[in-house]
């Protein structure tokens, strides 16, 4: 149980690898065609350039914030930024929109509108994710895990929500071989 007495979810490394993976062989039976991804930062950095990368498709990236209290723990006002980060030209077409999860379903509802009204290029939006929580408003096109309860998801890369540089050097990696 987590401290707020929910249940947690708790994904190593490879297993949260594999999910990324078998996400991506959903999406590819699908049939469907696209030809940009979209993740969202930060959580859907790590799926979004995996899928960009097996897809062979362009990866664009905006940066949303909601888990800002009591430790990044508690939803808080979303935050959109305004520009949409891409090497070249502008997002357009069919674009899959790639996060972790979808846990109140704000995040996706609103990034969707937002794409809307700021890129009248893009003709078609569809979303993937790993964790589909069932209080969220929105369903994705495209889950791994549809989760009946609500509980915290501990992805492996939340120890570094609390580790710092000093906690590094403090564990002993004080030195990186070059290859």
């Amino acid at each position: 149980m987590s401290e707020a007495g929910h249940s947690e979810l708790r994904v190593s490394w490879s297993q949260y690898h594999r999910d990324i993976e078998e996400l991506a062989l959903q999406v590819h039976r699908s049939g469907w065609q696209f030809d940009h991804i979209l993740c969202l930062a930060r959580g859907g950095l790590r799926p979004g350039d995996v899928l960009s990368r097996l897809f062979n498709v362009p990866l664009a990236i905006l940066s949303t914030s909601s888990y800002r209290e009591e430790a990044g723990s508690k939803q808080g006002e979303l935050a959109i930024a305004k520009h949409v980060t891409m090497p070249t030209g502008t997002l357009a077409g069919k674009v899959l929109l790639v996060d972790d999860l979808v846990d109140s379903g704000v995040t996706l509802d609103k990034v969707q509108k937002h794409l809307g009204e700021a890129f009248p290029e893009v003709t078609e939006v569809r979303s993937a994710v790993i964790w589909y929580k069932a209080r969220s408003c929105m369903r994705p096109d495209y889950y791994l895990q549809y989760l009946d309860g609500n509980p915290w998801i501990k992805q492996p890369f939340e120890e570094y929500e609390y580790l710092r540089i000093d906690g590094l050097l403090e564990r002993g990696l004080t030195e990186v071989q070059a290859d």
